[in-house]
């Protein structure tokens, strides 16, 4: 039997809520909890980060060698290549023709090189194959250059890989596999060889740029640091990114301003927003969400497909034909009768939009689609994003 459910219509129709409704209500009632919608105050650190203080992203290509005959086949030939480069740098020459490798894969790797790294730091690296090896897991990656977008080289990585997946199977073709096992972690397995040199006084001002940008948030920040390091000191240009001149105070201690301005705090209001997640049926809502009242109706139209296979037989013996299986199917259209009006007071705080909502007794999947009709109704103040 196989079945399909159609509900595209804003209407309640359970006068008692169900279990995941209940629970809709109590994830929004947390949310409720931990954010208020008043204001509260954050650090200059948790809203915006300095400009020019950033990380960086390396690439690099190599081989990982020691594996028990899960690497990469004739069939890939760049592993094999890749070795006898390996071999020739080394001092020693060999055929590449005669080369038949099944412990060896060639791998990409990727790490993230931080602001301020010094030389010999060390660096967490991704590795990932790219051939047709089933398993990378065991392997030593072997000393790789990892290069940055100018090509230059910045670190070298070099280790033994830890995958979070494994792979067995057995003589008969049977097998089992949990997570990956063509990629893997070296933890600590790239040490730094270049510094990246990091500016972030531009003209005697450092810029603060936003994590996400709003002018309420800019004006709130630049009144905040004038009122800690003198009026004047911040602007706002716009509403992405906030700009202190570095007080003469400071002149030679630019380390000592920046710990200062992390920890100035910021009266903020947080953006009023409900997040649906259809995929994992979640619905988190916060910030300063508002519910006028409405009138909600919501009805179910149900498809349900039966398939069943039925044998067709030749009428009268010895004709010369054959039996055969055919496939009948029946569709039926049901339409709930058992519908109801739900009114929704207005709902001033977050805990009043929880209570609002579990009246409904809707699932997430429903009250999603109840939550943006209501946003487009005018209703629901609050923006709604689906995901």
């Amino acid at each position: 039997m196989h079945g399909g459910v159609t509900e595209d219509f804003s209407i309640a129709h359970h006068s008692t809520p169900r279990p995941a409704a209940v629970a809709v209500a109590v994830v929004i009632a947390l949310i409720a909890a931990l954010f208020s919608p008043a204001a509260r105050a954050d650090h200059v650190r948790e809203l915006a980060q300095v400009a020019g203080v950033r990380d960086n992203q390396l690439i690099g290509y190599g081989i990982v060698i020691g594996l028990a005959g899960t690497g990469d086949d004739i069939s890939a030939p760049f592993a094999s290549q890749s070795v006898v480069n390996l071999l020739k740098n080394l001092g020693t020459t060999v055929d590449a023709k005669q080369i038949r490798l099944k412990n060896v894969a060639a791998v990409v790797i990727t790490a993230s090189i931080p602001a301020f790294a010094k030389t010999g730091t060390k660096l967490d690296v991704q590795v990932s194959s790219i051939g047709n090896a089933s398993s990378i897991s065991g392997g030593t990656l072997v000393q790789t250059k990892l290069l940055g977008a100018d090509a230059k080289t910045y670190a070298v990585a070099q280790g033994s890989v830890l995958t979070g997946g494994v792979s067995a199977s057995g003589s008969t073709g049977s097998s089992v596999k949990t997570g990956s096992t063509t990629s893997g972690r070296i933890p600590e397995g790239a040490l730094v060889e270049k510094e990246i040199p990091t500016t972030f006084v531009t003209d005697g001002a450092v810029k603060l740029t936003l994590r996400s940008p709003s002018f309420a948030v800019a004006a709130k920040m630049t009144a905040a640091i004038d009122k800690q390091l003198g009026e004047g000191t911040a602007s706002a240009p716009d509403g992405g990114s906030v700009v202190v001149k570095v007080p003469e105070k400071y002149k030679s201690k630019t380390v000592e301003l920046l710990a200062l301005l992390e920890e100035i705090e910021v009266t903020t209001v947080r953006k009023a927003r409900v997040v649906v997640s259809e995929r994992t049926q979640t619905i988190v809502a916060g910030g300063d969400v508002r519910i006028s009242p409405a009138v909600v109706v919501h009805g179910g139209l149900t498809i349900v497909v039966k398939e069943a296979p039925v044998v067709s037989q030749p009428k009268t013996p010895l004709t010369g034909g054959t039996t055969a299986v055919v496939k009948t199917s029946d569709v039926e259209v049901k339409e709930s009768t058992d519908t109801s009006v739900k009114y929704m007071p207005g709902a001033a705080t977050l805990a009043d939009v929880a209570t609002a909502l579990g009246t409904l007794g809707l699932t997430p999947r429903e009250l999603a689609s109840v939550l943006e009709a209501l946003r487009t109704a005018g209703a629901l103040e609050a923006e709604v994003v689906i995901q």
